[in-house]
């Protein structure tokens, strides 16, 4: 056994090396993977299982809501849904000091309740906020960092594909996700704009107060965003009224941001084309991601470094909620080497069967005499939340920090750490909404609990 694990563990220092020198993470996993099966029980099997794999993994009916979902954000970036978001967010905020920042995060937020997607939020409001940032004269620092942080909102919001993704790996309920993401997403909403208010209360000059809108450009700007507002409600809204599952959601969803593309007259063909050009790639990637998840399960699955892990945990003598605190903190260096989806896939199947040995195994239906004082379904739900809220700080966090780089490439007369500077108040936000979630799980669950899920 000490062998296998030897070898478990050595894997996984092999693919964490080569993801530090830029070998695409799918890529790395499947070599991983694939050789350490090959080791352990001969080349034969490692054939057998790619026989069946793919066409197994990608057959799932739950995951058919991934593309579509892509397919979503992409036309609703190419169709201008950004700019109706950014325009009526800061006729509201703009006024004020710090309020054209303020309308970022607000844009970000309801750009990532239509994207799903950290990146492709963080890449598309920059493009719309950074010009008006910057006639305004704010501060690189504020500008850029706020544009980073604003993006991470789209991973949590829900419609999420990180969340749906991390919902299939440990078989939870999509909608039940959904449902526990909205308070949480909220409250970052929030956080961040306080973080905003009191950025400028210490340093007025880093965020000047912006043009007040017209009565006539008020009421254009506000009218722009309910087209916005009527897509999010008919998708959330079918999906927890049981009206249609998360997959014709997500289809009604692109039928309805088409439609909104059409009307405006922004989106013409060869928009259409780039975005399903995007989105074939973004699904492909994702779905060989997957595929390397897999491999990389079975493989660790058969050595048993994960039953050993979480057996050495529970005999250890932590508190259960201690343990929550370390594999939390776990994922933050995690995401400071890969992105968010891939570290959800890699990670997860080794933390989740911890989490719930410590709460009584995976049969646990009532909270009592439980580790964590709930059910293994709740436990599923609230730590997929905090996971997922701790895995967005990787996205601002260096080295790697994506958004980071993505609003860099876009603000070229911001230096990099200067980006970095202005995340940083947002980082502390996080870390204050964690410890909240931390230590009222029921902030998280009461949705889900009120409605059932």
């Amino acid at each position: 056994m000490m062998d296998s694990i030897a070898l478990g563990v050595t894997s996984l220092v092999a693919l964490v090396g080569l993801i530090a020198i830029r070998m695409p993470i799918a890529y790395a996993m499947i070599l991983v993977g694939g050789v350490g099966i090959t080791i352990l029980n001969g080349p034969m099997l490692l054939m057998s299982q790619l026989k069946t794999l793919a066409y197994g993994q990608f057959s799932i009916y739950d995951l058919s809501v991934v593309p579509m979902f892509v397919l979503m954000g992409a036309i609703a970036s190419k169709a201008g849904l950004s700019q109706a978001l950014f325009r009526g967010a800061n006729a509201w905020l703009g006024w004020m000091r710090g309020g054209t920042a303020m309308a970022a995060i607000a844009g970000c937020a309801g750009f990532g309740a239509v994207c799903g997607s950290s990146l492709a939020t963080a890449s598309t409001m920059g493009k719309v906020a950074l010009p008006e940032l910057k006639r305004y004269n704010y501060s690189g620092a504020l500008a850029t960092g706020s544009l980073a942080a604003g993006g991470v909102l789209g991973i949590l919001i829900p419609p999420s594909v990180v969340l749906i993704i991390y919902a299939i790996i440990v078989e939870a309920n999509i909608v039940t996700m959904f449902m526990a993401a909205m308070i949480p997403g909220l409250m970052a909403v929030v956080l961040f704009l306080l973080t905003i208010a009191i950025y400028v209360l210490i340093w007025p000059e880093a965020g000047p107060k912006g043009g007040a809108a017209n009565r006539e450009e008020f009421i254009a700007a506000t009218l722009g965003i309910i087209p916005v507002l009527i897509i999010f409600g008919i998708v959330l809204g079918g999906i927890y009224g049981g009206f249609f599952n998360p997959t014709p959601a997500a289809a009604v969803g692109v039928f309805l941001v088409w439609i909104y593309g059409w009307g405006k007259g922004s989106l013409k063909l060869p928009a259409l084309k780039d975005a399903l050009k995007e989105t074939a790639s973004t699904s492909g990637m994702i779905y060989l991601i997957l595929l390397g998840a897999e491999l990389m399960k079975i493989f660790m699955s058969r050595i048993g470094l994960p039953q050993e892990t979480a057996a050495w945990f529970a005999n250890s003598g932590m508190s259960p909620m201690l343990v929550m605190v370390l594999l939390l903190f776990a994922l933050i260096l995690l995401g400071c080497l890969m992105d968010s989806l891939s570290m959800i896939l890699l990670v997860i199947p080794f933390f989740w069967p911890v989490l719930s040995e410590l709460n009584g195994g995976i049969y646990q239906i009532s909270a009592e005499g439980s580790g964590f004082g709930m059910s293994t379904e709740e436990l599923k739900v609230w730590f997929g939340i905090l996971a997922l809220i701790v895995v967005e700080l990787g996205l601002i966090t260096p080295p790697v920090g994506m958004n980071v780089f993505v609003i860099s490439a876009m603000a070229k007369d911001t230096p990099m750490i200067e980006t970095f500077k202005g995340v940083a108040p947002f980082f502390m936000a996080e870390i204050l909404r964690v410890g909240v979630l931390l230590a009222f799980p029921a902030i998280t669950l009461w949705l889900p609990r009120v409605f059932g899920g």
